[in-house]
């Protein structure tokens, strides 16, 4: 079954209105063969269109639409990519879906590796995997930004790590988006005495060379959890080491800010933690690029936190309060509730660090934290009347933790309410202040992220509206039909 074919149609919508019915498929949009989403949004951006559909009975009907530029048509298919999910090819020497444990739902072993869902949904890919018409469509169809996984530019080097043929073909597919005004995001995970040290400093200057169509790279230590037998033999980095990769980084950003005038390159916040130093300051991270990299995270976490403090009049008496997270983020979240404490001292809440049991202490991060875990470690002792979670610890909005557990069951098990809450300091200060203020008040409009229980499996969600902002924003309408 083609998945282009509708499945349906939205009332009073331009489609609708063009008399387009669920069953049909959309095969060409003013001449244009639609395979995939990205033709769709592409070619149906114009005001005036020509759609060729095929009908159920084979029949073929063209159908002209008018509409606003850049108003969706109103079309809904059976996914949203319009096609299947593009797995990986690689086979990565640290790969985190291969230290998952038996057992866990199907979707969490599915490798992606998907140059639509890094552009429409910000995941990274290794360019390993890509047909020449694909890689021309990109270009054609300036698909831009896109988030690329590199973790090492010497050809060799990453055919070995990524245990891929094609993997050495990386900087050639690079060098060509670049020339193209393709803007490019890069991730290096660094594993080692394999690809950090000299050979760290050669991606680095290789990456460098391509500013701007290169706008930022980060840096993050792998990740190993207790599930790695029979694989390829990796150590996690020790504080020595750790602190020696982030001179290495911090001294070529250096020397790329007063080339280029910008850093270019930072590590993440683990890095920072792991080497026992303090995080920079805030404007060391410029304009927060790779946050989702945990690149700065906790410093605008605490940024936004103390902004929204300001608001807090000091005789507030909030409901008391427990907030779980990672062992890595605790001690800077203990740092704020200190600073709440200060400004409020009838506030009563703790933090508490969670270890990882299931994927083995050395993961510290607060995503991978299961609801086994969270339960484990904290039945000992007072929560208060509330227990803060950090949202990113849920499966994307829906009540489920990596291992099925659900908050209701955490709820029971605790004999707590559960607030699930975005990775924003001005939602974290409104949770541990719930019900003190008017939302909107003096400026603060601080949002609670609440979890729900329906949705659907990850590659059929729709992304959020920016990225469908971002597109436009690099690939304007007017550029389009000049051609």
């Amino acid at each position: 079954m083609s998945l282009t074919k509708i499945r349906t149609v939205d009332e009073d919508s331009p489609a609708q209105r063009a008399g387009l019915r669920p069953g049909e498929t959309v095969t060409h949009v003013n001449g244009h063969p639609i395979v995939d989403v990205l033709d769709y949004k592409y070619y149906t951006y114009d005001p005036c269109l020509e759609l060729t559909l095929t009908e159920e009975d084979g029949n073929t009907r063209l159908v002209r639409v008018e509409k606003e530029e850049g108003e969706d048509l109103g079309l809904n298919f059976e996914t949203y990519l319009m096609d299947r999910a593009r797995s990986c090819a690689n086979n990565c020497i640290f790969c985190f879906v291969d230290q998952m444990p038996p057992g866990m739902r199907k979707t969490l072993y599915f490798k992606d590796d998907d140059a639509r869902l890094s552009f429409l949904m910000g995941n990274y890919i290794t360019l390993t995997n890509l047909s020449e018409r694909e890689l021309q469509r990109i270009i054609d169809l300036r698909i831009s930004p896109i988030n690329v996984s590199v973790h090492a530019t010497d050809p060799e080097l990453r055919v070995k790590m990524l245990k891929n043929r094609r993997a050495g073909e990386c900087m050639d597919h690079m060098r060509r988006f670049a020339a193209a005004g393709i803007t490019m995001n890069c991730q290096v995970v660094a594993c080692p005495g394999i690809n950090d040290g000299e050979a760290l400093a050669r991606t680095m200057e290789d990456l460098a060379g391509l500013y701007p169509g290169v706008n930022s790279v980060s840096v993050v230590p792998v990740g190993l959890t207790r599930f790695r037998e029979g694989l390829y033999p990796l150590e996690p980095y020790t504080p020595e080491r750790a602190a020696a990769t982030l001179g290495q980084v911090e001294s070529f950003a250096e020397a790329c800010r007063k080339k280029l005038g910008t850093r270019l390159i930072w590590c993440s916040d683990e890095f920072y933690l792991k080497a026992g130093r303090e995080l920079p300051t805030e404007s060391y991270y410029e304009n927060f690029t790779q946050l989702e990299n945990g690149v700065g995270m906790l410093r605008l976490l605490e940024s936004e936190f103390m902004a929204a403090l300001e608001a807090v009049e000091g005789d507030e008496e909030p409901e008391p309060f427990t907030i779980a997270t990672g062992a890595a983020a605790a001690p800077y979240l203990k740092q704020l509730v200190e600073e709440a404490k200060k400004k409020c001292p009838a506030l009563r809440g703790q933090v508490v660090p969670i270890p990882n049991r299931f994927f083995g202490e050395s993961i510290t991060v607060a995503g991978l934290i299961t609801g086994r875990d969270l339960i484990g470690g904290l039945r000992e002792g007072s929560l208060g009347t509330r227990l803060l979670i950090p949202q990113n610890m849920l499966r994307h909005e829906e009540n489920v933790f990596l291992d099925d557990v659900t908050v209701d069951e955490v709820e029971d098990a605790l004999k707590v309410r559960v607030v699930p809450v975005e990775q924003d300091g001005g939602a974290l200060a409104d949770a541990i202040f719930e019900g003190c203020w008017d939302d909107g008040e003096d400026g603060v409009e601080w949002v609670l992220c609440d979890a729900d229980d329906d949705g659907d499996d990850w590659e059929e969600e729709e992304p959020s509206a920016p990225a469908g902002e971002e597109y436009y924003r690099y690939n304007p309408p007017r550029e389009r039909r000049s051609e």
